[in-house]
């Protein structure tokens, strides 16, 4: 099940939180429970991206997307992610959670979230999102002026960047 009353935990510690610029970082801090964890008694690789979303919906409020999407009655999905996971989080293991905007491009935004248990990275991934309405994708363009910012995204990494260009050539649909 959704951690709801996580969400609204986080949605309420930040709510005084200062406002972010829209590539500015979020953090935020996580237990993993017993009901997080998978037969292999460490967090379960499908909650992790659930967690993800305890970072990414704050860092988009905080900048201003929640409240931008919700006047334009606009939606938010994502369209690709790729993780890497290096270190276990164990049940009750306190995590802290970055989550970042890296850039965006004519279709998508870029976002990179990681975990981190003291000075070792547990896991990280990039996310590909996008901005919608009853159409389909907002194009960034107009999500960049009505949301005051530049048009011109920081350069991405090159990382991610790479990625990108992976996923392009990419079969879709999958063979079957």
């Amino acid at each position: 099940m959704y951690p709801f009353a996580r969400m609204v935990y986080q949605l309420a510690v930040t709510r005084n939180a200062p406002s972010l610029p829209v590539t500015g970082t979020h953090v935020s801090h996580h237990r993993c429970w017993p009901w997080d964890i998978d037969l292999w008694m460490e967090l379960n690789n499908g909650r992790t991206l659930t967690f993800y979303d305890l970072g990414r919906i704050p860092l988009a409020r905080r900048t201003g997307l929640v409240e931008l999407l919700r006047k334009q009655r606009w939606g938010l999905t994502m369209a690709g992610a790729s993780v890497r996971y290096r270190a276990r989080i164990r049940a009750f293991e306190r995590v802290e959670m970055l989550s970042r905007v890296v850039g965006w491009d004519d279709r998508f935004i870029y976002l990179e979230q990681s975990m981190w248990k003291g000075q070792t990275c547990c896991n990280q991934i990039v996310y590909r999102s996008a901005v919608t309405d009853r159409t389909g994708i907002v194009t960034m363009d107009r999500v960049a002026e009505a949301l005051g910012i530049d048009r011109q995204s920081p350069p991405l990494p090159d990382w991610v960047q790479a990625w990108i260009d992976a996923d392009a050539v990419r079969p879709w649909p999958p063979a079957r």
